[in-house]
């Protein structure tokens, strides 16, 4: 069956509607554009903004401090706020589908000519709003699946093909963030975030007309307290492993943040970003369409450890080729494209895998706590790998040299040459500190057990379906 096919029909046994899925997956479209557009730029932004970077990194890791408290806070309010309508997600979507694109619009608005502490404050601020905004949407759409249906194959199946339209979004603001702030057009970064936000809002508006809730929680899982907040985060061993292992891996995926830099200093064009990831787009979307039918024959985890594997091995050798060869530089990204593409479709599966077995093992429902976490833990991470960049640009011992343009029209103008050793550190930061943070990763990762045919036996229990006795006989292993 074919993906146009797939968007059209509805598989027996899953409860969707196919108009349903099409906004669920446009939906990431917006959201992912105007994630990747702080993941991937909002660093170089900064860097254009006459800041001391290692102040800015400290405040933008500051701001999580708020982040770890209105995330927690938020997926306590989440589990136990009861809106009029009887619906658990579709108010917060509604309401974030605003906040999203205005808070984006606000962060890459900060004074030109201001002094250093009024830029920092508007930053800090900005980021605040942005962050506390993106928590409001981000719980409710990946914990809406688990309202939808309960039918696990359906829940990995849209979360893979979502992965696919999300990167309808990245490809957005690939193309915006690469043209439009280039020294070929000139326009602010001002502009690069209206653009985005419009495009957000326009693909995130549909999915609130047609969402449906069809599971909800019953109120005695909807009763959640601090205390059983905390009980439940130690008991669900499996949620803990797999962010612990994922934070290694996203806080040093710093690749995207340094891209317009590299291609800028080290291929002397900020439009060859916008050359390789075309040149990779075709191999990455036929793996990732590909991604359904392999996790049919192969746990999601095997298939995710190897392609972290294969990803380590490929920047190592990205790494020591180097960038003076670009015709080498652009079939090594390629390459190794594809495994980068399979875990971008795979990450965020285990999530509502994690939600089933903490209700499995702790009786407690608490979806809101499980998907604030991968909201909280991707954050962090991003913001963790910005403020990385900022800091090891930022140190004296680098040499990078600072500079205040709105564009790279206008850094063009300046002729700013970085010191060759500045050179070395940033091309050693593209290619292997990702690299570092996988290796750490799959060590954690393999303290990992769950596995897909016990997940929908706990599924199967949680709704109802089978009783408890009849579960733990059916399960693999004990839990």
């Amino acid at each position: 069956m074919t993906l146009i096919q797939k968007l059209k029909t509805t598989p027996a046994g899953w409860e969707t509607t196919p108009g349903e899925r099409k906004s669920y997956y446009l939906y990431f479209a917006g959201q992912n554009a105007i994630y990747f557009l702080l993941a991937n730029y909002l660093t170089t932004y900064l860097a254009f903004c006459g800041v001391n970077l290692v102040k800015a990194g400290g405040v933008m890791l500051a701001v999580k401090i708020w982040d770890a408290v209105n995330d927690a806070l938020f997926g306590v309010i989440f589990d136990s706020v009861k809106f009029k309508s009887g619906k658990k997600y579709l108010p917060w979507l509604n309401v974030s589908s605003l906040l999203i694109p205005a808070a984006t619009i606000l962060l890459f608005c900060i004074p030109k000519g201001s002094g250093e502490m009024v830029k920092l404050a508007w930053f800090a601020v900005a980021y605040i709003l942005w962050d506390t905004a993106y928590t409001l949407c981000d719980v409710p759409i990946y914990g809406a699946i688990t309202a939808m249906t309960r039918n696990i194959e359906e829940r990995s199946s849209m979360l893979s093909y979502k992965s696919i339209w999300a990167g309808v979004g990245i490809a957005f603001i690939t193309v915006a963030g690469s043209v439009l702030p280039s020294e070929h057009v000139g326009l602010s970064w001002s502009w690069v975030a209206v653009a985005t936000a419009v495009f957000a809002f326009a693909t995130m508006i549909p999915v609130n007309k047609t969402l449906q809730e069809r599971h909800a929680p019953s109120p005695e899982d909807e009763n959640f307290t601090i205390r059983r907040m905390f009980s439940y985060l130690f008991k669900n061993k499996y949620l803990l492993i797999y962010y612990i292992g994922y934070f290694f891996y996203s806080a040093a995926n710093i690749s995207g943040a340094l891209n317009l830099l590299v291609s800028y200093y080290l291929f002397n064009d900020t439009l060859f970003s916008l050359v390789v990831s075309a040149c990779g787009t075709v191999p990455s979307l036929i793996f990732s369409l590909l991604v359904p039918s392999m996790l049919k024959k192969i746990d999601k985890m095997k298939l995710y450890k190897l392609c972290a594997v294969l990803m380590v091995v490929l920047s190592l050798v990205m790494w020591l080729v180097g960038y003076k060869s670009i015709i080498l530089h652009i079939v090594l990204y390629v390459i190794r494209s594809v495994p980068l593409s399979i875990i971008g479709v795979v990450m965020f599966i285990f999530t509502p895998d994690c939600a089933e077995y903490g209700k499995y093992k702790t009786g407690i429902e608490a979806k809101g706590i499980t998907f604030a976490i991968q909201t909280f833990m991707v954050k962090l991470t991003a913001a963790i790998s910005s403020a990385l960049v900022l800091f090891i640009l930022g140190l004296k011992s680098t040499g990078w040299i600072n500079v205040e343009a709105d564009s790279f029209e206008a850094l063009e103008k300046l002729n700013v040459i970085q010191p060759q050793h500045a050179l070395n550190v940033l091309w050693f930061s593209y290619a292997m500190i990702p690299a570092i943070g996988c290796l750490i990763a799959l060590v954690i990762w393999n303290f990992y057990k769950l596995n897909d045919k016990d997940v929908q036996v706990m599924a199967d229990c949680n709704a109802g379906k089978i009783d408890r006795e009849e579960a733990e006989m059916s399960l693999s292993r004990k839990y």
